[in-house]
């Protein structure tokens, strides 16, 4: 079976090389790391591990916007000037993590390094990702946000493998992430295994194939 790519992020290069600073911290399974609404100075490298990021309204209950792994940074938008923060962040399982002052970031940005541009890029990327998720949520069925969601974690794009891997995720973590119960997660988890565009073997293996929900080759459930 073809594996996924590694997940490379545009600083790979920047942890490699120029030094981020900052002191890595360890996080246990389920450590929160930030609360929604605790100020804001620093950002986050995942060296090892991963993360969740959940917010909540004062009317709705907290919902899963983000799962993250290694290479990827969180609490950014405290860059843009957000004096706290917008969402909790959790351990998803024992992590190794970079905290870094935003100071420090900034002076990384007023050196015009290829560092820093891959930082702009990746900021501009992450309001993209935003921007697509309310997209989703007004456009799209509950089916078809879920294999979003399946073929972003597995980090297949078109032109990448016809088959990835990622860690089995509990279905109620799924729902909250795509705006519907965990029974539904079950229907739609179960659908995608019998026609083939999934399969548990160890972990979750997402297939190309899962694309044809979402361009409709395959009627999808009411949301």
């Amino acid at each position: 079976m073809k594996r996924n790519k590694p997940n490379h992020s545009p600083f790979d290069r920047l942890s490699s090389g120029a030094s981020l600073g900052g002191k890595v911290t360890e996080f246990a399974d389920n450590e929160e790391i930030y609360a929604q609404g605790a100020p804001a100075p620093t950002l986050f490298f995942i060296q090892r591990g991963g993360v969740r990021l959940s917010t909540r309204t004062k009317h709705q209950p907290s919902a899963v916007t983000g799962i993250l792994g290694v290479n990827d940074f969180f609490g950014e938008l405290c860059l843009a000037g957000y004096p706290l923060r917008l969402s909790t962040a959790v351990a998803l399982k024992p992590s190794s993590i970079r905290v870094i002052k935003k100071g420090k970031m900034f002076e990384l940005l007023r050196k015009k390094t290829k560092a820093s541009n891959a930082l702009v890029g990746h900021l501009l990327s992450s309001v993209k990702k935003y921007r697509d998720h309310v997209a989703e949520l007004l456009t799209s069925s509950a089916e078809q946000r879920l294999a979003t969601v399946l073929l972003r974690l597995a980090h297949l794009d078109e032109s990448g493998p016809p088959v990835a891997e990622i860690a089995v995720i509990h279905h109620q973590i799924l729902a909250e992430m795509v705006g519907t119960t965990r029974p539904r997660i079950n229907l739609f988890m179960n659908r995608f295994r019998k026609l083939g565009y999934i399969d548990y073997d160890g972990g979750l293996e997402v297939r190309q194939s899962l694309r044809k929900v979402l361009r409709g080759q395959k009627k999808p459930a009411a949301a």
